[in-house]
């Protein structure tokens, strides 16, 4: 991970300055306010909120990319895309103590006028919504289902049994009270539950390793089991095929937190461009763990029948067993948890676009609130293939914001020459955005492709 020692502010200014360069005990000017830094969020809600935006339904795709990959394979491409989220992370920090900006939307405009700024807020808003209309789209989908297996009872009709309504009653109990809550780091306790619901899925997949043995059992309701063989158990280090073209796509993904990560920064308790770093290095490390030990032992549990969504697998193995199924509502609870922390940076979004930098207002906060989880509900209750189309447009979206952009706004603003080690990492980090996001649209493409 990137190194929190070097100079956080600019001229040689202390290394525990703000990211404006003034002193972080007392106050400190913020986006043109005074702003008391004392009563931020704590190192360890931060770590948290980091890994909350992080850490998503993407965990549940990587055993099957390292499937595709091998485990030696899988473990140095994993290594890699995550010291690359870390380093643009601490592009968008030098750029924030340059400058004296901590918002996205901000730098854009800094580097790109009133045109990078609505191009990076209407990138925020097209990720961040995707993302909350795909996870309640899962949650509509799954939850019914779930609560059935729990009951075990077929279905008779019942008002639970529609997801529409489920959707439109967590939302409503769960997701509003919390998006409407007036700072990000208030999300550090649910943050935290949703990183303990992340360590038991992986405890979870630890433990079944050694319940499903390999051959696959037979199952009549699992048509893929007559292929299965001795042959399937072996362990691979290196794959080459043409699903391993999935594997950098989804990692790239699994690590996107840039948009939560400048809100996080600007209410930091004692905020400081090294103090900040340690918590991207602390939250990226942590999730790089999780998602090691969850897909490794994912894949040794499956091997080459691993299923791309892998709680399909221990479904179809053991359809009734209650570690499962409650592993199953953990991770739909961890991800209903991720949608009010990712809404945070989409309603900074539009009051960017439509408000600028203006003194807080309860009345635009809450009209914002409601009218994002309103499309959000929307997307996801009459939308059929939400995530095919957000999978579309995310691609780019993504890989534009995890690394394209830091890359564009540092060669764009830092005083760095451009011939300097910096600047040419930067442009590294933005051809490999460019690279991995034309490989992500091709991947799709050709999915939809072999689907019809």
């Amino acid at each position: 991970m990137i190194k929190a020692s070097e100079d956080t502010t600019v001229q040689g200014g202390d290394g525990d300055r703000g990211p404006d360069g003034h002193d972080g005990d007392e106050t400190a000017p913020l986006l043109g306010r005074v702003v008391q830094v004392s009563r931020g969020a704590s190192f360890t809600s931060s770590v948290f909120n980091l890994m909350n935006a992080i850490m998503g339904s993407g965990i549940l795709g990587l055993a099957y990319a390292m499937a595709n990959t091998g485990i030696v394979g899988f473990s140095i491409l994993l290594v890699l895309v995550s010291s690359l989220a870390a380093y643009s992370i601490h592009l968008l920090l030098t750029l924030c103590d340059q400058t004296g900006l901590t918002s996205y939307e901000g730098l854009g405009e800094r580097a790109f006028n009133k045109t990078g700024k609505v191009v990076v807020a209407c990138t925020i808003l097209i990720q961040n919504i995707g993302a909350m209309a795909s996870y309640m789209f899962i949650l509509k989908s799954e939850l019914p289902a779930t609560i059935l297996s729990f009951l075990r009872t077929e279905a008779s009709g019942v008002w639970y049994e529609d997801g529409a309504i489920l959707s439109v009653l967590v939302t409503l109990c769960v997701v509003l009270p919390l998006a409407l809550l007036p700072k990000i780091g208030f999300l550090g306790y649910t943050s935290s539950l949703s990183f303990l619901l992340m360590l038991f899925f992986a405890a979870v997949v630890v433990v079944k390793k050694w319940t499903i043995p390999c051959p696959l059992p037979i199952n009549a309701t699992v048509s893929r089991v007559s292929n299965s063989s001795a042959s399937d158990c072996s362990v691979h280090l290196f794959v080459f095929s043409s699903k391993s073209a999935y594997a950098v796509p989804t990692m790239a993904f699994s690590f996107l937190c840039h948009t939560a990560v400048l809100p996080i920064y600007s209410e930091l308790q004692r905020p400081s461009k090294r103090r900040m770093q340690n918590v991207a290095n602390v939250g990226i490390s942590l999730s790089l763990l999780v998602y090691l030990v969850s897909a490794l032992f994912g894949y040794l549990t499956f091997y080459a029948q691993v299923d791309s969504e892998l709680l399909h697998g221990y479904d179809a193995y053991l359809p009734h067993d209650v570690l499962v199924m409650s592993v199953r509502l953990a991770i739909l609870l961890a991800v209903l948890l991720t949608v009010p922390l990712i809404h945070f940076p989409a309603r900074k979004a539009v009051l960017m676009l439509f408000r600028g930098e203006r003194e807080f207002s309860w009345f635009s906060h809450c009209v914002s609130t409601v009218v994002i989880l309103s499309l959000v509900e929307l997307l996801a209750i009459y939308v059929p293939d939400i995530r095919h189309v957000f999978g579309l447009v995310g691609s780019t979206t993504s890989t534009c914001l995890l690394f394209v952009y830091p890359g564009l706004f540092y060669l764009r603003l830092s005083t760095d020459h451009i011939t300097s080690c910096t600047s040419f990492w930067a442009l590294g980090l933005a051809v490999f955005g460019v690279l991995v996001g034309v490989l992500s649209l091709v991947v799709i493409i050709i999915s939809w492709v072999q689907a019809y």
